[in-house]
């Protein structure tokens, strides 16, 4: 069966305006439109680095006990959370799974 949700949990956590930490959350796989519709985005169109923002504002379904992810929230993340999750979202879309293929000696 296709898993099409992945549960994360942050580094170091999105910190609310409140002050609340949220670290837990889930990832859907992108659509196709997903990926497109960002490029008639403004922001985009005029800082081609803020696709990723976009991309993972659509594709988080929550972040502890957010449910409504914005660009604006992402725009918060510190940049070792925004990292994993921009590698979580290429081993997710690229492989269909988060797991990391490793071997020991």
């Amino acid at each position: 069966m296709l898993q099409t949700e992945f549960p994360f949990q942050l580094p170091l956590g999105y910190v609310d305006a409140e002050g609340t930490l949220h670290r837990e959350g889930t990832m859907r796989l992108a659509t196709a439109y997903d990926e497109i519709a960002p490029l008639k985005d403004p922001r985009v169109q005029s800082n081609p680095g803020y696709l990723l923002i976009i991309l993972l504002a659509r594709v988080l379904m929550n972040l502890g006990s957010l449910e409504h992810i914005t660009p604006k929230t992402i725009e918060g993340l510190y940049a070792a959370d925004l990292a994993f999750l921009q590698d979580m979202y290429q081993r997710v879309n690229e492989h269909g799974q988060d797991q990391v293929r490793t071997q020991c000696p």
